[in-house]
């Protein structure tokens, strides 16, 4: 398990280096100069060169990657051309509601999904079953941001049940911010509590067919009570892939949302930096969001071995 763990925090490190190459050389060849952004358009061709200068913009580009790199090894993450302060400052202050978004869709996937998924089994009718297909299909196929920007018609702005934009959501008590946070949580939530209860079902469904299932019915035991005693336990284990993808699928889909909904977390933070061409901040703040999507991976990899004994033998 050890050798195992160190393998895949190799493999992380790898990854990031590969990643933070690849946004640093191709946010270089976007057209714009983040000197002429700065000053302006009219701006003297002297006072440009002389910017570019004093941002370190006229040194070669591989001196300026591996300057960069040191720096978020010491985890510094340069400073932003825009906002003057330093990037760590502006991503730590956006990255709450990022994250309170991203688990609080994860917490609604997984109160939906898991309920469903269980009265799915429960109910043997052809036609439920269909009708959830049908629905479940239909989940996965519509993207976030348009589900948001149709929840923010009918529950704003129709029903005026929930506010449309919120620049200070996380103000306010816990309720406050959930009701604040729900509707983008839930435009979040919806793909990927389709795609959880198609999983969940078809791991139930194959597990029923086991026989321990038919053993323990011929001892008396009904379909529900073997459900929660067993079939569940064993049927949530590869569903954790799917919570895992699910929950590294919040994280990008709370960036997308987070424009719509004109949230202040990273998304919008990344959004507002590309206009400008504000590329230390561009750079380190995508960095920072595969490390904390590669992250999570790695934490749900971990905790497939505990769960699983099959798999922690096998490594």
């Amino acid at each position: 398990m050890t050798k195992a763990i160190v393998k895949k925090l190799l493999s992380i490190i790898l990854t990031l280096f590969f990643v933070s190459a690849l946004i640093f050389f191709v946010f270089q060849i976007i057209p714009g100069n983040p000197a002429e952004i700065i000053l302006g358009t009219e701006a003297d061709p002297a006072q440009v060169l002389a910017l570019e200068k004093e941002l370190g913009l006229d040194r070669p580009i591989f001196e300026r990657y591996i300057e960069w790199i040191i720096g978020l090894f010491r985890l510094d993450m340069g400073m932003s051309l825009k906002y003057q302060m330093p990037v760590a400052n502006l991503f730590l202050k956006k990255l709450p509601v990022t994250l309170y978004l991203t688990f609080y869709s994860l917490v609604l996937s997984l109160l939906i999904a898991i309920p469903l998924s269980i009265q799915i089994t429960l109910k043997s009718d052809k036609w439920y079953s269909s009708i959830i297909t049908a629905i479940t299909q239909l989940g996965i196929s519509i993207p976030s941001f348009w589900l948001a920007f149709l929840l923010i018609y009918v529950f704003a702005v129709k029903l005026d049940i929930f506010p449309t934009l919120s620049y200070n959501i996380m103000a306010g008590s816990f309720g406050q911010k959930l009701k604040n946070f729900f509707l983008p949580s839930l435009a979040i939530a919806i793909p990927n509590i389709a795609t959880i209860i198609r999983y969940m079902q078809a791991a139930i469904l194959d597990e029923i067919n086991k026989d321990y299932v038919r053993t323990a019915r011929m001892k008396g035991l009904t379909l529900k009570e073997i459900l929660y005693k067993h079939v569940l336990k064993n049927a949530l284990i590869p569903v954790i892939t799917v919570i895992g993808m699910s929950l590294t699928s919040s994280v990008g889909g709370s960036l997308i949302v987070e424009n719509v909904f004109s949230l202040p977390g990273v998304g919008s933070l990344i959004v507002a930096s590309i206009s400008s061409r504000d590329f230390p901040l561009i750079q380190s703040v995508v960095v920072a969001v595969a490390f904390l999507v590669i992250f999570i991976n790695f934490v749900i990899d971990i905790l497939y071995g505990i769960i699983d004994p099959r798999i922690r033998g096998g490594r």
